[in-house]
């Protein structure tokens, strides 16, 4: 399993039992079933989605697996753990498709359950790759934000998806601000590494929720325009990447549902699937 190194004399972050960069490194250059597979998997979608994904131990995966699909378990206006808040939308179903896919499409160990993290959980520094869902609701408080940015500073890498509009966006900033105070928000530009680390893809493009099969329209508020964004770290490693005006979540979901654009989902899966290659490899 992957982890988050623990603190050299240095105070910089090694590795645990050497890993995590050179066995994954031939990771990533042995991934490649490519477009041809990624298509034929799409073709096979079943004509009606179940509500609940085969019984697997989602909370628990494969745990000796290199890699975990980790969600980021968070408070959102009273919500949170207990009553299943805004983190949980899509689950479990969106990463039982998409783990479906890398296992699939890819040679990444791959866990086929997931894991559900908080931020003060001691096990959050065991899982470097790390998703957040609905981030236009949530909120950090200062002892979670503190911890947050340790983790990313430590080389964690977090992805956010599914907010929307000029409003989700100010709620997203105000906890992120308290996690980076003078960190600025890039543009992710078509050149950039994570675009290119296996699949090379088009940021052009915006995912749209499952909205879009009844209301014929890609964006959602006011979020007309899609938006690939990050955050840098000293070594300009991207370790914050921000699906905003975007729903990558309902792309995989959704992936068995006759009516939801199976162009689409092919290509979040190649997103997701270009996201762990960088977690992995930087």
């Amino acid at each position: 399993m992957l982890t988050l190194g623990r603190r050299s004399g240095k105070g910089r972050w090694s590795t645990v039992n050497g890993r995590y960069h050179s066995k994954i490194a031939a990771v990533a250059i042995t991934v490649i079933l490519g477009t041809a597979a990624l298509t034929a998997l799409q073709r096979f979608r079943s004509p009606r989605r179940s509500r609940e994904p085969p019984s697997l131990s989602w909370e628990q995966g494969d745990e000796n697996a290199e890699f975990h699909f980790t969600r980021l378990v968070y408070e959102s206006g009273g919500g949170g753990w207990r009553r299943r808040g805004s983190w949980a939308t899509d689950y479990p179903e969106a990463e039982y498709h998409f783990m479906q896919g890398v296992r699939r499409l890819t040679r990444i160990d791959a866990a086929a359950g997931s894991k559900l993290v908080q931020l003060l959980d001691d096990s959050l520094f065991d899982y470097p790759w790390l998703y957040a869902v609905e981030v236009g609701r949530w909120y950090l408080g200062p002892q979670e934000a503190e911890r947050l940015r340790e983790y990313l500073l430590r080389g964690g890498f977090l992805i956010v998806d599914d907010f929307h509009g000029t409003y989700q966006w100010a709620v997203f900033m105000s906890s992120m601000r308290r996690v980076f105070p003078d960190r600025p928000v890039f543009e992710i530009e078509a050149g950039d590494p994570i675009l290119h680390v296996l699949y090379d893809l088009d940021n052009g493009i915006q995912l749209p929720g499952i909205q879009y099969v009844w209301s014929g329209s890609t964006y959602e508020r006011d979020g007309i325009q899609p938006h690939w964004r990050g955050i840098l770290d000293d070594d300009g490693r991207l370790m914050v990447a921000i699906n905003f005006n975007m729903d990558l979540g309902d792309a995989w979901e959704h992936a068995d549902t006759p009516e939801y654009p199976e162009q689409m989902t092919a290509l979040a899966y190649r997103f997701g699937i270009n996201y762990i290659l960088y977690a992995m490899t930087h």
